[in-house]
């Protein structure tokens, strides 16, 4: 998998993909979706075009025999990893891990020494997933934006995010490529 980062030129494919792992009928192919309990965009061009401008911000994408599979942010000021895609069809296949791995390398290269997220409280599948990844749910949860469309529109009431936390092993760290 070679991985790079995102330029303003990629933003219509990353929308793309963003929206095909979570929203929509495109979306069940994964195991990913999102479209049993929100409608609407997940994320839009505004949203990437400033998270690829943002200070010490990274949207990282991974490609495999050229073509794009995955995607990822990484924020350096915080620690933040966020909007993580993988294309519908490849979920379950390895992807996520090795874009998990390669986010954290980074993280660790950048001299942090966690990585926090945010999921959305309905999915426990994918937050056991993180936790055998090392991750840990910290108790903490923020409300769910109700009536603000960018982040979709809810078909339920009760959600929230829920932030996970894990430490890095700052002696596996490698300079940045």
């Amino acid at each position: 998998m070679e991985f790079r980062a995102a330029t303003i030129d990629d933003i219509p494919a990353l929308v793309a993909l963003v929206e095909s792992a979570y929203r929509g009928e495109s979306s069940r192919a994964g195991w990913t979706t999102e479209a049993d309990f929100l409608d609407g965009q997940r994320t839009d061009p505004e949203e990437i075009a400033t998270l690829i401008a943002a200070p010490q911000s990274v949207v990282l994408m991974a490609f495999r025999d050229g073509g794009l599979v995955a995607c990822c942010h990484l924020s350096g000021v915080d620690g933040y990893f966020g909007m993580f895609a993988v294309v519908p069809g490849l979920q379950g296949g390895g992807v996520g891990r090795a874009v998990l791995s390669e986010a954290e390398r980074r993280f660790r290269a950048w001299g942090l020494s966690e990585v926090r997220m945010k999921v959305v409280n309905r999915r426990a599948e994918l937050i056991a997933w993180y936790e055998r990844r090392g991750y840990t749910v910290t108790g903490e949860q923020t409300p769910f934006p109700y009536g603000d469309e960018r982040f979709g529109k809810p078909l339920e009431d009760g959600l929230a995010f829920v932030t996970l936390i894990k430490s890095l092993d700052a002696s596996a760290g490698q300079a940045m490529g």
